[in-house]
């Protein structure tokens, strides 16, 4: 195996896995701050093992490369000069020849050859900790987030399985069932600023009790005697869900920008997957329950509801706070979870007051990220002045017309195309299941090309083009069939739209605040969607509901032009920022086109400026 050179630098190519762990050991423990305990950490180094020369050397160079400043005692408000995969920049550092800290020496400056010697983790250790993520964390989260989904949207099985004739009232009001959707939504829109609550309270004793709520409520639905009991249930149940929509604002904590839009689609996409699992189920126990002593609509309810009980239990030891308090990682890949994203957390999770304390104290208290901390008044009202925001809101809105009505009217609209109200309920999975794989084939895509506005113009006018055919159904005397296949690239597209606007309204605010406080407004805007979309279909369109269709249509061919016009905005944004950085410029009070203040991104600190000014906005 080759070793390293004499000048103590691995060649292009050297694979030394001991000095490469005992750089990442010293570096982890220390996480890149060097305290007061030289002279304890210079005997750690020195007994590493053979490679320890090496990891001292490096030591030695962080040491110069901190300078004065350091040794003066005085805190650095920002973290020190590496890159985001945690590698330090070549010509950041100079190496005395003696490996001595004192006295002016030859420097060497590093080099693409010495660039892996300081290496803090392997691209290995890296994938193994999002592995488990994406195995432990986002899979979980994805499951919760399909009881939710199920227990949201499975009152339109229930209606076609005979609820409307047990709780409709004397004389009938063909408004309740209108009025049960909208009940969920008005309370689901009033307490979407609950997605800040994720920043604020444990995850793991948040989503345990948020769970439970909506698990509790759902099952009760089953109990329901008359159409205004119900619509009690469902706004209460709008509570519940409302305090879980925080999750993608959630996952940023765990992982980076351009890795967020496949885990948000794996996490959304358990929507169609539960709307197509509700309607196999509902095909079961409709079928099982038709001669049973229970309404099949009542054991549909509690069916589908009581698990979200029992998962909840299990919320308590599976979701952690924070990526260094994960349970199901070693220490080793606690430290890599956290050291991974420092660059990406760098604005929003440092302490305000870490100038305050002690040098050696503040360095270890405001390098760690954590989940909780404190929301920032002044970027809260920065977000809701950032036209960013507001594009991306009112993009979730045009989609969310279609997200939250189809759903629950689909198997009335198939049992309107002339089938039975079994076969209603089978048809109405196989578009839910392509849409699955859509999304997350999209979101993938999306991620490694780093573009949002393309795919989500695409899948826009995909939808809408799905739409017209069923809107124009009737003029066209189109058979159902035709109406049919038209179901499947409306689903896949408004479900695509859904995830990639979430994942891009994330990615384009720089600090955990900005994103919580985006997130907060994306959900307000757009869950207001479904307020309309719950009143497209009313039975006097029946069977073709042709205004709601075209409505839908038009919504997602809006969606697609603000799409390309929010990538025109971003671009120019990109642009001001990459000729700021040219000219070395500080844009920390330079007004956009909006009229937002560019905070965050490039401060007047120049060693601020080394975090601040990789930040672009995705496209």
């Amino acid at each position: 195996m080759a070793g390293p050179s004499r000048s103590g630098f691995l060649r292009p190519g050297d694979a030394s896995p001991s000095f490469a762990q005992t750089t990442a050991e010293f570096s982890l423990e220390s996480d890149l701050d060097l305290d007061d305990d030289d002279a304890k950490s210079d005997f750690s180094l020195r007994e590493a093992g053979s490679d320890g020369g090496e990891a001292f050397e490096m030591k030695r160079m962080r040491q110069q490369h901190q300078g004065p400043v350091r040794s003066q005692g005085v805190q650095d408000d920002e973290e020190d000069e590496e890159d985001s995969d945690g590698w330090i920049r070549p010509g950041s550092a100079s190496v005395s020849a003696s490996g001595s800290g004192s006295g002016p020496a030859p420097e060497r400056h590093g080099s693409v050859s010495s660039v892996a010697s300081f290496q803090l983790y392997t691209p290995d250790e890296e994938q193994a900790v999002v592995r488990k993520f994406d195995r432990r964390l986002v899979l979980f989260m994805a499951l919760l987030y399909m009881l939710s989904f199920l227990d949201r949207s499975n009152i339109g099985n229930a209606r076609v399985a005979g609820m409307e004739e047990d709780l409709q009232t004397d004389p009938p009001w063909q408004g309740w069932y209108q009025w049960a959707l909208t009940s969920f939504y008005i309370t689901y829109i009033l307490f979407e600023w609950m997605s800040l609550l994720w920043k604020l309270i444990p995850a793991h004793i948040y989503v345990c009790l948020v769970v439970l709520s909506w698990g509790v409520v759902a099952s009760l639905q089953a109990i329901a005697v008359s159409y205004p009991m119900l619509i009690a249930l469902r706004a209460i149940l709008g509570i519940g869900e409302a305090a879980f929509t925080g999750v993608p604002f959630y996952l940023s904590f765990f992982y980076k920008r351009e890795e967020l839009a496949f885990r948000t689609a794996i996490f959304v996409s358990a929507a169609p997957l539960a709307s197509s699992f509700a309607a196999s189920l509902a095909w079961l126990v409709v079928k099982l329950g038709s001669a049973g002593p229970i309404a099949p609509w009542r054991l549909l309810f509690l069916v589908e509801g009581f698990p979200s009980v029992l998962v909840s239990l299990l919320a308590w030891r599976i979701v952690p706070d924070a990526p260094e308090t994960a349970s199901y990682l070693t220490p080793r890949e606690r430290k890599v979870a956290r050291l991974r994203l420092r660059r990406e957390k760098a604005h929003g999770r440092r302490s305000s007051s870490s100038s305050a304390s002690s040098p050696s104290s503040s360095s270890s208290s405001s390098s760690k990220p954590t989940a909780r901390g404190s929301l920032k008044a002044r970027e809260i009202l920065q977000t809701l002045r950032d036209p960013l925001a507001w594009l991306t809101a009112g993009m979730l809105f045009l989609a969310n017309m279609a997200y939250a009505s189809l759903p629950v009217f689909l198997p009335t609209i198939l049992s309107e195309m002339g089938h039975s109200r079994l076969a209603a309920q089978a048809l109405s999975a196989p578009p839910y299941l392509v849409a699955f794989a859509s999304v997350l084939a999209t979101a993938a895509f999306s991620d490694r090309r780093r573009s949002r506005a393309y795919p989500i113009a695409l899948h826009a006018l995909a939808s809408a083009a799905g739409y017209a055919v069923l809107a124009l159904a009737k003029p066209l005397d189109l058979p159902p069939a035709v109406r049919y296949a038209a179901v499947y690239p409306a689903a896949a597209g408004f479900f695509s739209v859904v995830v990639l606007v979430i994942a891009w309204s994330v990615n384009n605010q720089p600090s955990d605040t900005r994103q919580g406080a985006g997130f907060a407004l994306l959900q307000v805007v757009g869950q207001c969607g479904p307020l309309v979309g719950t009143r497209l279909y009313p039975d006097r369109d029946a069977p073709f509901y042709a205004p709601g269709m075209l409505a839908c249509a038009c919504a997602m061919l809006a969606v697609a032009f603000l799409a390309l016009a929010l990538r025109v905005y971003l671009g120019r944004l990109n642009v001001r920022l990459d000729r700021a950085h040219a000219d070395g410029g500080d844009t920390s009070h330079h007004e956009n086109e909006g009229g937002e203040e560019e905070v965050g991104l490039v401060k007047s600190n120049p060693r601020r400026r080394t975090l601040a000014e990789s930040f672009r906005y995705i496209l």
